[in-house]
């Protein structure tokens, strides 16, 4: 069942909140922008003047998980010491997502699956899913991978994958799954090697 915005949170974040709360649980085309004012306990007024329309308030929902995800990567990225744990460790934070009840698919994937190509929602979702390739290729680069960029592609079809079996076949240890054939690959990809002084 939907629970009521608190009254003292602004319109934007009312709006944003019962968004992010039916949206995610029912979808995007499935919400009409009436049950998202009235769950928000705004004016209609408020959600034009707020975000123009039905896709602007899609892009805020979408960027409102993305700064979530983000976060919450960064909180469990702290708690490992080397690049390579923390390529790991970006698993480890994918399990807990998974895990929440409340959990039913990626996001960005499920809404941007619902718009055209070129809509405003595809670029939230393509500028999410850059941001994740990056952190990948990133730590693949600090961990001292020969071809970061290849095993950072892997890395995300892995993470890509944990969460669509999450979803689909109902199993929260996908990331489980997902983080140990990650490993696997790890090992096995090639670093870069040092010449010797003077050659």
């Amino acid at each position: 069942m939907a629970t009521k915005i608190p009254g003292r949170a602004s319109t934007r974040e009312r709006l944003l909140e019962a968004a992010n709360e039916l949206f995610y649980s029912e979808g995007v085309q499935t919400v009409g922008i009436d049950r998202v004012i009235e769950h928000a306990g705004v004016a209609k007024a408020s959600l034009y003047n707020t975000f123009k329309n039905k896709e602007g308030l899609v892009c805020a929902y979408l960027e409102l998980r993305f700064e979530r995800r983000k976060d919450h990567i960064a909180r469990t990225l702290r708690r490992f010491r080397t690049p390579r744990e923390r390529l790991l460790g970006v698993f480890d934070a994918l399990g807990e997502v998974l895990t929440d009840p409340r959990f039913n698919g990626c996001p960005f994937a499920r809404a941007s699956a619902e718009m055209a190509e070129d809509s405003a929602v595809r670029k939230v979702a393509d500028t999410y899913r850059a941001w994740l390739r990056g952190l990948f290729t990133e730590l693949a680069t600090a961990s001292g991978y020969a071809d970061p960029d290849t095993l950072a592609r892997q890395l995300h079809q892995l993470y890509d994958g944990a969460e669509q079996s999450a979803r689909m076949d109902r199993d929260p240890t996908a990331a489980t799954t997902a983080r140990a054939a990650a490993a696997v690959l790890l090992d096995a990809a090639p670093l870069l090697t040092v010449a010797p002084a003077g050659q």
